[in-house]
């Protein structure tokens, strides 16, 4: 099917429809049936898609493009309408995966992380996952035991327990002094001069989000619920207030020993396929951890 003028970057068949959604470098996203291969439609995107899902049942197209953007679309025989866009990547899009039943999508970007994307609650909650050190290259849900794995450039694979209930992360606050000390930030020249104190380096606490120094956040931790299974900066009142049962992981974490560039899971028969910048491929048994 002559379509694009660029790069194909993703194609996606849905068999309930018969259509063929593909998508290319020329920022084209088109959709043709698959029988006779006349196309149905096209839309240009802001930048070049490098994530595709669809859902059957609502007809809903969610494509992740290079800018960090992801958008819905909804498709039609022969047309489309934008549903909506939103953005919380600082990266390019990686990896797209759709749950239908809980009506949840995930996203993996080049930043290293993932977000999961509360799209039929209608709520606009958008989870923070945070567990790689490179790259999230590929993700792939496990629906009968609400279990996301996730992998990256450094080989890294991720098992993420989704059955838990998780926090959203704060948005950081704006301050132009430590909200703890009140010691005024390097840019406010006016509480510096009248106070005769060098401002300090601005930093914010990963739990609540408060703009604070570095005195006041010089403790680490994780907080496996947010979705930090890494330590990170939190002001000291938080510190305290998290206990060692607000620590116990929410996912585990595996090496593949080789940089993984695509993956797939088949869930009948639990396994994993992953294929590496090695030319190597593997096969992995994920039954003893995803169960």
């Amino acid at each position: 099917i002559p379509t694009h003028q660029g790069r194909v970057t993703v194609v996606l068949f849905v068999l309930e429809m018969e259509w063929v959604l593909s998508t290319g470098q020329d920022k084209n996203f088109t959709w043709h049936c698959s029988e006779s291969g006349t196309q149905l439609g096209l839309y240009r995107t802001t930048a070049w898609v490098s994530g595709l899902q669809f859902d059957v049942e609502t007809r809903h197209a969610f494509v992740g493009d290079y800018s960090g953007q992801v958008t819905i679309l909804k498709l039609e025989l022969d047309s489309c309408s934008l549903v909506t866009t939103f953005k919380g990547h600082t990266g390019n899009v990686t990896a797209l995966c759709w749950d239908p039943v809980q009506r949840v999508l995930f996203s993996g970007s080049a930043d290293h992380s993932i977000i999961m994307w509360d799209i039929g609650g209608g709520k606009g909650t958008a989870i923070e996952l945070q567990g790689h050190n490179e790259k999230v290259q590929g993700l792939c849900y496990a629906p009968h035991t609400r279990q996301l794995i996730s992998c990256s450039s450094d080989g890294g694979i991720v098992i993420w327990n989704m059955d838990v209930t998780r926090q959203e992360t704060p948005e950081w606050l704006d301050s132009d002094s430590c909200q703890k000390c009140e010691q005024p930030f390097f840019w406010n020249f006016k509480q510096m001069w009248d106070s005769k104190k060098i401002g300090l380096r601005q930093h914010h606490c990963r739990k609540c989000g408060q703009a604070v120094c570095g005195k006041c956040s010089a403790k680490r931790s994780t907080i496996p619920l947010m979705g930090f299974e890494f330590e990170v900066r939190v002001c000291d009142s938080c510190h305290e207030s998290i206990t060692d049962e607000d620590r116990a992981p929410t996912a585990t974490f595996h090496d593949s020993k080789h940089s993984i560039v695509y993956m797939h899971y088949e869930p009948t028969m639990g396994w994993l396929l992953t294929s590496g910048a090695d030319k190597v491929v593997k096969l992995w048994d994920m039954t003893p951890v995803v169960s």
